[in-house]
């Protein structure tokens, strides 16, 4: 029996510290977890980060750097190259966008009588009929309207009765009952003719003639005859259509220039050569979603009527800008990522030139920084002028010149020539073998030079590809004949220089093109 005691004993604690061991584990698990998700999101935050900081450098390194460069006026003539002038002026944007025509809703009227009854004739009977204010369009019989006709007639014909009465308080209460009688007729719209004509004639009549409140087309029409009408049906609307409202989407980007007042033009094709005038009325504080536009509205004259509801216009919306400094759209350069104007240099040299640009303005852009007034800008034939910049960058032979420089090169520069070829005859990319043939002015061979060739490609940011530079040196064959073997990244259009030196003097260049041949 005790032996069976101490066994129970034994069994009892060993699973209390069972117990125990299990709960301090799973208190020290719900301790660690929290501490554990913070370092992996802290982890993922920095991982994160640090993508996008790559991303954004990588971003940047695609952009190749510019030097100014030097070229002499017949290339720069073969190639096509004119300037322009960076100058201030008044400036105003044109905003051209469509459109529709709709109703003045200021100019809308509508009507409803303030009774039951049933309509009787119906005098204006077509939709877009022209009715003029005061001209009847329905008569209507109202039970209620009759007998309060008849309320009013007993209340005259009482007061008259006791006007000499010498009773206090009869002539006056008399009055009153013949003032409600007439303040009710008015409350229901009974207009002051009928009540001119209940009291000379003192006849109810059954029917009565409601005419139209304002000059206009009708729109909508629900009197119809022997129709139940209550107060809360409106049985016409007018549109006075001499003024309308022109519904103009304007994207979001260029509701900035937009102000209430500005004039606006209009045209439609239905009138060839017609162009309506008005102004910017109201702008819609909403934009679509799906178009990304918002709603301008237009006021128009249109005394003609030839603005018809539901017309499909064209809308020119004139913003003033002020005097702003400009330059022609067409000498900007935009390469993705920065916008660059070439700028002509007092000392021969076209200096590529980082720009901040605003808004483009016709066939002009409003410069923000960057340039100022009276300085040229290249206009034409940028992209080759970027493709010079990008090559003198990368080679490094960007050094200024001396004075006199200009003399000294035209009798000092080289006098040789080379010719470039490859193995295979259209270069392609990957491995290729390149030779050069050197000769002097005479034709004659030389050998003994350092050759060099660069193969140059300017970056392509809309593409993600950074410049490529690959240069390669040309081991002597002898007879002016030099050749090596290099490696091209990619295929595509390389700009190839040539170098020949000898005894540290330049005694051959060129400059020429190549089209490898192969994927980017």
């Amino acid at each position: 029996m005790k032996t069976y005691r101490t066994g129970f004993l034994l069994a009892l604690i060993g699973n209390i510290v069972f117990v125990v061991v299990l709960v301090g584990l799973w208190l020290h698990y719900r301790t660690a977890k929290p501490v554990a998700d913070s370092e992996t999101k802290k982890e993922n935050s920095t991982a994160q980060d640090s993508m996008a900081t790559s991303m954004a450098t990588r971003a940047a390194s695609t952009e190749a750097p510019l030097v100014p460069v030097q070229i002499s006026p017949q290339r720069l003539q073969n190639i096509g190259v004119k300037t322009g002038k960076v100058e201030r002026k008044l400036v105003a944007d044109e905003i051209r966008t469509t459109g529709s025509v709709a109703v003045d809703e200021r100019r809308l009227a509508y009507v409803q009588v303030r009774f039951s009854g049933y309509i009787q004739k119906v005098l204006a009977d077509a939709t877009y009929q022209y009715v003029r204010k005061g001209q009847p369009l329905f008569t209507i019989y109202s039970p209620d309207l009759v007998a309060t006709e008849r309320e009013y007639l007993v209340a005259k014909q009482n007061q008259q009765q006791v006007a000499l009465s010498t009773v206090q308080g009869v002539a006056f209460s008399a009055a009153s009952l013949l003032d409600a009688a007439a303040e009710r007729l008015k409350q229901w719209g009974v207009s002051q003719e009928e009540i001119a004509r209940l009291d000379s004639t003192g006849q109810v009549q059954q029917e009565l003639e409601v005419d139209s409140p304002a000059s206009g087309y009708i729109t909508e029409r629900n009197a119809l005859p022997s129709v139940a009408v209550q107060p809360e049906m409106r049985l016409y609307t007018i549109a006075d259509l001499s003024t309308v409202w022109v519904q103009a989407q304007v994207f979001q980007n260029d509701l900035e220039h937009i102000k209430i007042g500005a004039p606006a033009t209009l045209t439609v094709n239905t009138y060839a050569g017609r162009t309506f005038t008005g102004r910017v009325d109201f702008i819609y504080p909403q934009v679509d979603m799906e178009t990304r536009t918002a709603k301008v509205r237009v006021v128009f004259s249109n005394s003609g009527l030839q603005l018809k509801p539901g017309m499909f216009v064209n809308v020119s919306l004139k913003v003033p800008m002020g005097n702003q400094l400009v330059i022609p759209a067409t000498g900007v350069l935009q390469s993705g990522t920065r916008e660059i104007a070439f700028v002509e240099r007092s000392d021969g040299y076209i200096e590529p030139r980082e720009v901040q640009l605003g808004s483009r303005v016709g066939d002009d852009f409003i410069v923000l920084n960057g340039l100022k007034a009276g300085e040229q800008i290249v206009t034409s034939a940028n992209f080759l002028i970027d493709s010079e910049s990008q090559l003198q960058a990368a080679l490094g032979s960007f050094v200024p010149p001396p004075p006199g420089a200009g003399a000294a090169s035209a009798s000092n520069g080289p006098q040789g020539s080379v010719e470039l070829s490859s193995d295979p005859t259209t270069a392609r990319k990957g491995n290729n073998i390149f030779r050069v043939k050197v000769t002097d002015a005479n034709g004659a061979p030389i050998s003994g030079a350092e050759v060099s060739v660069t193969f140059f490609m300017p970056a392509m940011p809309a593409m993600g590809m950074a410049a490529m530079r690959t240069p390669f040196t040309l081991s002597d064959k002898g007879n002016g004949l030099y050749e090596g073997s290099g490696q091209l990244e990619s295929g595509g259009t390389w700009q190839v220089t040539i170098l020949a030196k000898k005894n540290g003097q330049l005694i051959a260049t060129k400059q020429l093109s190549v089209n490898a041949t192969g994927g980017m």
